[in-house]
């Protein structure tokens, strides 16, 4: 009777943790060497909200000694989230590379274009690095592609207020898939260091990239869109094909 019940235990538990298994695991990073986004704190609390929602496990980490081949192992995806400045040594961004060439995942929210400046590999996996941006404002965003995971309910247009980045010129334009767009005409992107990027201002887009999967949106500056279902539905969708490829038709 005692090994019967037992057993039984034993299935029950084990039952129990394959229905609890989780479909990957995130490092999400937010390491500042420059500028500090106070809405980072907002943003851990979405992103580990969305982990709640979706069923995926996240770890919280500014210390960068996680980036290494072990550190590293268990994680699907990395996010940066709201990144700045130099913030991976040499041996950390050889451990990351490594990482991103074994197939695996990152997600790049706002000033994860602020980062790295001299870390070439990862300017051609943000795609774009950061130029400068006007005073925050309201304009109107185009969706390019609907098909992308988590753009499915998002009109072909919308009203949006953010802090609008301007970019440099891409190291692999052709390279990029562009989600959404910025339409200059409807909000004043004129600062000390530019006029804005003319007709196609990309402001999110994702590509394969030496071997790994990089998503990149430059919503994310203020605090309160991390409880704007509309954005939790696209960086859901960025976090979610940056981990595991699927959701593509």
């Amino acid at each position: 009777m005692v090994r019967k019940n037992l057993l039984s235990l034993f299935i029950i538990l084990g039952c129990a943790a394959i229905s609890n298994a989780q479909q990957f695991k995130a490092l999400l990073f937010t390491k500042t060497a420059g500028f500090h986004h106070v809405s980072i704190h907002e943003g851990v609390t979405g992103i580990r909200n969305l982990a709640s929602r979706h069923n995926f496990s996240v770890d919280w980490q500014e210390n960068a000694d996680v980036f290494s081949e072990k550190g590293l192992a268990n994680y699907q995806v990395v996010i940066f989230l709201n990144t700045t400045g130099d913030i991976l040594n040499a041996e950390q961004q050889a451990a990351f590379e490594k990482y991103i060439k074994s197939g695996k995942g990152w997600v790049g929210i706002h000033s994860a274009a602020d980062t790295e400046y001299d870390w070439a590999w990862y300017g051609k996996l943000a795609g774009m690095y950061f130029k400068t941006h006007p005073a925050q404002q309201t304009a109107f965003l185009d969706v390019k592609d609907s098909n992308f995971p988590g753009m499915e309910r998002f009109p072909k247009r919308l009203l949006w207020t953010d802090e609008w980045y301007e970019y440099k010129k891409p190291y692999n334009a052709d390279d990029l898939k562009i989600l959404i767009t910025l339409d200059e005409k409807t909000y004043d992107p004129k600062t000390n260091q530019g006029t804005g990027m003319g007709a196609e201002h990309p402001i999110a887009w994702y590509h394969t990239y030496d071997g790994g999967r990089a998503f990149y949106t430059g919503l994310g500056h203020i605090g309160l869109v991390y409880s704007d279902q509309s954005y939790l539905d696209h960086l859901y969708g960025g976090i979610y094909w940056a981990a595991t490829g699927k959701g593509l038709k």
